[in-house]
């Protein structure tokens, strides 16, 4: 019976170093956070430019602040960091020995046998073909975990351009509707003349019409501008993890960046060390590389060894050990292995497929940026123009020397292009936004480019 107590008593050890269960409750009433409860650490920033500056919600949000915070708030940034934690212990999991086996077995002789004796036979066994392919087994969980905390990094330089694109929007569309307000305020007294002169008679619906479609447009652009600031507000509350309830004071300008052909060039070399989403595609070809090292690792046989203590009913007692191996005739783990060689090359396929169109958006991207910057100098000297035009019109208005359908064409050529204006300098920043998130970097003055830190690395 001391083996039976042995076994009891490692059984016992055993459980007692066992995790225990605790349940996690889902939150159903999350209460919304406002921006003074919100803690922004710098240093957790995904680029240098955000690591350097201090955030700062109580005078308003200027462009960087609104990127920090979407990428310290956002929901989904938060689910892919739990991804991040879930391959981590995934790696940890990978580096774990396999536990060793004890069987224990006890045969009682019949009742009319009282000459013999309890048999018990008590064994130790540990599979070794685990140890054997151990080392490809962590390298390839290793880089997995880089590969997701790659993956992460860009997603998290894709929120930095996602909530510089979206201020941009709300700062653009405020400005559309502040301009298109403006017009409507300098439009009334015109529609309160014309719907005067039409009761008196002097004016027919037909002279009239210009007057009155004038403001019924502007009316009908201040509404749908109002509906396009509505939703980019109500995307950037989503982007921030906050309530559409929150108020948002956005402040300053919006992000914009003006790279040369040159720095182009040299950002388009050095984005396979650089950007965080093609070095997570290079991790998950180490990663496979290794899982193709496993597969060929475990096609040797595995050895099972073991320790043996029994006692028959004659009351002999014996000790030993035992060899367990598995003989490679019919399998051999090839299918395996050809899995392991097809997806490695369908994998190094994709990278390089991904390379080539990107280095042909950042192309097309930086092309369109140009042209942009050769378009807004003429579209704004064009609105200034008429905006000349447009004051020196309504005095002459104001003084009875021009005519109501003549300043209400000049008004309205001059309303076009400052709304045209703004929606070109609004797209030129997007297009240069999302030309500096493909990049990931521009090369700073001396022609190198910024490298990634060990911590984003890793």
């Amino acid at each position: 019976m001391r083996a039976a107590n042995f076994a009891w008593a490692l059984v016992f050890a055993l459980l007692t170093g066992c995790a225990t269960y605790r349940p996690l409750l889902l939150d159903n009433g999350r209460a919304q956070r406002k921006l003074a409860d919100i803690t922004v650490s710098a240093a957790s920033m995904p680029v240098p430019d955000l690591r350097a500056y201090r955030f700062d919600p109580s005078d308003g949000l200027d462009v960087t602040e609104v990127a920090m915070l979407a990428v310290a708030n956002n929901p989904d940034l938060r689910s892919q960091r739990d991804d991040e934690s879930i391959a981590r212990a995934q790696a940890f999991a990978a580096g774990l020995l396999p536990d060793p086996q004890v069987s224990y077995e006890h045969d009682r002789p019949d009742p009319h046998q009282a000459e013999n004796t309890p048999a018990f036979n008590l064994g130790l066994t540990w599979n070794l073909g685990d140890l054997l392919t151990r080392s490809a087994r962590v390298a390839s969980a290793r880089a997995g975990t880089r590969q997701v905390h790659l993956d992460l990094l860009w997603s998290e330089w894709q929120t930095v351009a996602k909530a510089r694109t979206l201020f941009d929007k709300v700062y653009t569309g405020r400005a559309r509707v502040a301009r298109l307000q403006a017009e409507h305020a300098a439009l009334a007294p015109i529609r309160q003349y014309v719907e005067r002169a039409l009761k008196a008679g002097d004016l027919t619906y037909d002279s009239a019409s210009a007057g009155l479609n004038a403001a019924s447009d502007v009316d009908n652009k201040r509404v749908d501008a109002q509906g396009q600031l509505d939703q980019a507000e109500h995307d950037l509350h989503g982007l921030l993890g906050l309530d559409d309830s929150v108020a948002l004071h956005l402040v300053g300008a919006p992000y914009t960046v003006e790279p040369d052909a040159a720095q182009s060039a040299q950002a388009l070399r050095d984005m396979p060390k650089r950007r965080p989403d093609l070095l997570a595609l290079q991790a998950g070809y180490e990663s496979q590389e290794q899982k193709l090292r496993e597969a060929i690792l475990a096609q040797f046989p595995a050895i099972t060894v073991g320790l043996t203590r029994a006692r028959d009913t004659s009351n002999i007692h014996t000790s030993g050990f035992s060899v367990g191996l598995s003989l490679p005739l019919f399998d051999g783990n090839r299918g395996q292995i050809a899995i392991e060689r097809a997806t490695r090359q369908k994998l190094q396929d994709e990278y390089e497929a991904r390379l080539q169109a990107d280095r042909n958006d950042v192309a097309l991207l930086l092309k369109q940026v140009q042209g942009f910057d050769a378009q807004l100098p003429a579209l704004r000297a064009h609105a200034a123009q008429l905006a000349g035009a447009r004051d020196a019109a309504q005095r002459a208005f104001t003084h009875g020397l021009l005519d109501w359908p003549t300043y209400l064409a000049i008004r309205a050529s001059s309303l076009s292009a400052d709304t045209d204006l703004l929606a070109a300098q609004q797209n030129a920043d997007e297009q240069a936004i999302a030309l500096d998130a493909l990049v990931g970097a521009w090369p700073d003055a001396s022609g190198n480019p910024k490298p990634l830190s060990a911590n984003e690395r890793q």
